[in-house]
């Protein structure tokens, strides 16, 4: 039934197009873009699928935009027939950079983020083509294909790589001295700030195996990040792995892991922790979705034992479609991290909004987060318990018209500022990034 609704794309008015053949003698053919549809879906019935490729890519550059939306939808589903996924991702996205109220095609869109894995943007597409108005049997069509979402493709990955302008590679203070109950002291030139331009990597691999007939999958995901620069000892390198059942209940997800991490600054071990945790996921609507999770770990630190010690955290997310090219995200964060030395032993909170708009074949996103931290007591040498208040305001935009292999090119810059009591962790931080993500 799905592709009954999906066939029901945007109609094509008529225009001529002139086609001219030379052999045996040249003569010129005046069609409409309806007739040359009827080509093409001949071509196709005969198997000539590169005759059929060739007039979608002619009808592609149409002056008229219902001829141009109507070619790429039809070559998109060819390409899919292909399993030619990832082309036919970019098609369809360029598609509805032009024209996002074509709700067909981005219910195909989010089919064919599926089946490259990326469940999270296929379910946002979903929830944007519901902001665009769907008719109430469609509507019922499309939340039965957001549940059938939960049993997704069984591998997948996802890679970034960028160029980062840094004021503060080691989110170190500025400050010249260090209050203490015995008087002031001076901080080395060594342990202030340093400025630095790196390469950022991030990158994830899952694999989801079932279990048995019911909506029961085991997850096992690789995901780490990488901030490299030519002063090694400032390189900041994470290696995350995760494993655990993933479960379909109604219209709720429910994730349990168990997960290992190992960390490494300037080339040495500097933490490695281990971790049970949970993750709620719920539609709310047909616009809203409700995510909550819950994480305990073991930390032990490689560089001070009296930072090891336990640590809990919870998170509440709500992402919502505005409309078909807009949406936002509000998430609060709390974190308790209960170590050996009361003075290294925190509470603290986050909270942060987000938003993107789409802007003809580009996106735009902001985002803004903040929060504060106590510690228990106070550390030995300080007269201060450490008290913070954290900000930090984002902005990028991601530039799919120069999409090349299936990467386009994002630009991302943020502010950072952590005021602290003690001026060892009192830091200000700017950040940019020049590199390629996927173009979907």
């Amino acid at each position: 039934m799905l592709a009954l609704v999906l066939l029901a794309a945007i109609a094509a008015p008529v225009p001529a197009i002139a086609v001219t053949r030379t052999a045996p003698e040249q003569r010129t053919l005046v069609l409409a873009p309806g007739q040359m549809f009827g080509l093409a879906r001949i071509a196709e019935s005969k198997a000539d699928l590169a005759t059929a490729f060739a007039i979608y890519a002619a009808l592609e550059h149409d002056p008229d935009a219902d001829v141009r939306a109507e070619a790429r939808y039809r070559h998109a589903r060819q390409l899919l027939a292909q399993n030619r996924n990832h082309d036919a991702a970019l098609l369809l996205r360029r598609l509805l950079d032009e024209r996002p109220d074509a709700v067909p095609a981005r219910i195909e869109l989010a089919h064919t983020l599926q089946l490259l894995g990326d469940s999270d943007a296929a379910l946002r597409e979903l929830r944007a083509a519901q902001a665009a108005g769907l008719p109430p049997s469609v509507a019922r069509l499309v939340d039965r294909y957001s549940q059938a979402l939960r049993a997704q493709r069984p591998f997948g990955a996802s890679f970034e790589f960028a160029l980062a302008p840094d004021s503060n590679i080691n989110r170190a203070t500025r400050s010249d001295t260090l209050g203490t109950i015995l008087g002031d002291f001076d901080i080395d030139e060594q342990s202030k700030a340093k400025s630095g331009t790196g390469l950022s990597l991030r990158g994830q691999a899952y694999r989801r195996i079932r279990l048995g007939n019911g909506g029961t999958n085991l997850l096992a995901r690789l995901s780490g990040f990488g901030d490299l620069y030519r002063k090694t000892r400032f390189n900041d390198v994470a290696v995350d792995f995760a494993a655990g059942p993933e479960l379909r209940i109604g219209r709720n997800q429910l994730n349990f892991e168990l997960g290992a991490t190992q960390r490494w600054f300037g080339q040495k071990p500097f933490m490695r922790s281990a971790r049970a945790g949970a993750t709620w996921t719920r539609p709310i609507g047909d616009r809203t979705q409700l995510r909550l999770s819950g994480t305990a770990a073991l930390i032990d630190n490689r560089f001070n034992d009296l930072q090891d010690g336990k640590g809990y955290s919870g998170r509440v997310g709500v992402e919502r479609a505005l409309t078909a090219t807009t949406g936002i995200g509000v998430n609060l964060s709390l974190d308790r991290q209960a170590l050996n030395d009361p003075g290294y032993s925190t509470k603290g909170w986050r909270a942060g909004l987000v938003g993107w708009h789409d802007v003809g074949r580009m996106t735009l996103t902001a985002e803004a987060e903040f929060g504060r931290l106590h510690a228990d007591e106070r550390l030995l040498l300080f007269p201060d318990k450490r008290s913070e208040r954290y900000s930090r305001l984002s902005l990028g935009t991601t530039f799919r018209q120069l999409e090349f292999r299936g990467f386009a090119p994002v630009a991302r810059f943020s502010v950072e500022r952590n005021r602290s009591s003690i001026a060892f962790y009192d830091f200000r931080r700017t950040r940019s990034e020049l590199g390629f993500v996927r173009a979907f």
